[in-house]
């Protein structure tokens, strides 16, 4: 049946379509805009979608990706659908809805993250009670180059029950790889935590149900008193700010210590705003530097009234009332009887006592790992497979060798060969390898063989920073795992081999796979 055609007008400016792909959005808060919409439509139409047993099911979102080719993104929810006394706020930049108390604010969440996304973009949306699914199709070269002030809504019978909006992103600016749609899941869970807790959402990534994974909270006695009771290390948070900006939350201590996983989230309207996932909100003032315990222990979120965002939704404008907010936060946290500042900064696992069996810990770190080579590794993999590495031999001395760090060198008799082994602990950060190696066989006066092998590990390469420890407890596995690694590379060209190969794919895994969080 042909369907009924009606128009949809987009001014003010068409051009202004073409420079919404430049802004500095964030793939996972451009993915949030598309959430958002959906969100808002279905509180907003709450009591027409509840079931006929006066039971709320959630609102299902789902957002498909396709990498291939130019990209394809797909986000479908079952919301209420856009009706047509909205189309013409809906598909027009900056027209401000009548409602801005919700997660639509600014009129442009949509339109600016679709054109950001893509050069070629749809909407198909069928409203709650209406009889028509409509269509609407966005050639943004197309737009500005004809100056179309006008698109065509193509409309199609259906069931007035019915009631869902599809939106689909094809030649896409900016296709996500593996590595970003890994990210793209972990942040939309973290900005969405509590609709996901509440059950009021169901986030769907292809066909995983994203859900976010709540820190373990420490409960200890106080390090001051190791004899006193054990309590859980969480505190609620409520601050007047003045005027119409309150804060409210939680404060608390992680059990296991993250450098990348504590922090605050900031969130405004039960969304998260600043701090998603490895961005948490760790202002020095409070966590102190990088390599601190409270950096890695202190963690909560942080509900924000009465504050403005920024129209992408990523960050608060704080005009004058950040300084007040952290004074205000870091007096919450010290206040007695839980200091959570000091018990962070002076609390240590004793190393006799285990918080959790070997079998959970082998599976932690196991998951944890698997993980990450499931995000990051297939770049490598087809680099290497596209472009196959052809490195030099390993040369007789480490070239340009660094001027910072730390060297020693030490002898090992075998037999009639005399193992010279040059450790040195760079701390050049103009070096990118975590581990450069020199060998060389030297023939000595004294009838012996002199196997000399340069060891040069990099102290301060991501891979290395990302596991040190607040206090670089763990720098010593560092030295030992790159002494073992040269010094088995030595050894394989005893047999034969090519060890170039063997420290090129070391250094490149150890870079862009494992040093990611």
């Amino acid at each position: 049946m042909t369907g009924a055609i009606t128009k949809v007008n987009i001014r003010p400016e068409v051009n202004i379509l073409s420079v919404l792909r430049h802004l500095n959005y964030r793939p996972w808060f451009a993915l949030a805009e598309f959430v958002d919409n959906a969100i808002q439509s279905y509180t907003a139409n709450r009591k027409q979608l509840r079931g006929a047993d006066g039971v709320d099911s959630p609102l299902r979102v789902t957002v498909s990706i396709d990498p291939e080719g130019a990209g394809r993104i797909v986000i479908t929810d079952d919301a209420a659908g856009i009706a047509l006394r909205d189309f013409a706020r809906a598909f027009r930049p900056a027209q401000i809805p009548p409602d801005r108390d919700g997660l639509s604010e600014f009129g442009m969440g949509m339109k600016s993250a679709a054109c950001w996304f893509a050069k070629k973009w749809s909407v198909r949306t069928k409203a709650l009670g209406e009889s028509v699914e409509r269509v609407v199709r966005f050639d943004i070269d197309e737009i500005v180059e004809d100056r179309i002030e006008e698109l065509t809504i193509t409309e199609v019978p259906s069931q007035p029950q019915r009631h869902y909006t599809v939106l689909e992103l094809t030649d896409l600016c900016h296709v996500p790889k593996k590595r970003t749609i890994g990210k793209m899941k972990e942040h939309l869970a973290s900005i969405y935590r509590t609709f996901l807790r509440d059950r009021t959402l169901t986030l769907m990534f292809g066909r995983d149900e994203l859900t976010f994974e709540e820190a373990r909270i420490l409960k200890a006695a106080p390090y001051r008193e190791p004899a006193a009771e054990q309590i859980v290390w969480r505190k609620a948070i409520e601050m007047d700010l003045g005027g119409p900006h309150k804060v409210t939350g939680f404060a608390a201590l992680r059990e296991v210590g993250s450098t990348t996983h504590a922090g605050f989230a900031l969130l405004r309207r039960g969304r998260l705003i600043q701090g998603s996932a490895d961005e948490s909100y760790r202002p020095e003032q409070i966590f102190g530097k990088s390599n601190s315990y409270t950096f890695q222990r202190l963690f909560g979120e942080l509900h924000l009234s009465g504050f403005d965002v920024s129209h992408t939704k990523d960050g608060f404008r704080w005009e004058e009332h950040e300084e007040l907010f952290l004074d205000l936060l870091e007096s919450e946290l010290k206040t007695a009887p839980m200091n959570l500042l000091d018990q962070a900064e002076g609390y240590r696992a004793k190393q006799h006592k285990r918080t959790r069996d070997l079998d959970n810990v082998a599976e932690t770190v196991a998951n944890s790992v698997a993980d990450v080579v499931e995000r990051e590794l297939a770049p490598v993999l087809e680099e290497e497979t596209q472009h196959p590495a052809n490195p030099p031999d390993v040369p007789a001395e480490i070239p340009a060798p660094s001027v910072s760090g730390f060297e020693r060198t030490v002898e090992v008799r075998v037999s009639t060969t005399v193992w010279v082994l040059t450790i040195k602990a760079s701390t050049d950060p103009t070096v990118s390898d975590w581990l450069r190696v020199g060998d060389a066989t030297k023939p000595s006066n004294d009838g012996m063989r002199r196997r000399s092998v340069q060891v040069d590990v990099s102290l301060v390469h991501p891979f290395v920073e990302r596991f040190a420890g607040a206090s670089y407890e763990n720098m010593e596995v560092f030295v030992r795992f790159a002494s073992a690694a040269a010094l088995a590379a030595a050894l394989s060209s005893e047999a034969g081999g090519k060890p170039q190969f063997f420290l090129h794919h070391l250094n490149k895994l150890l870079r862009e796979t494992f040093a990611a969080p």
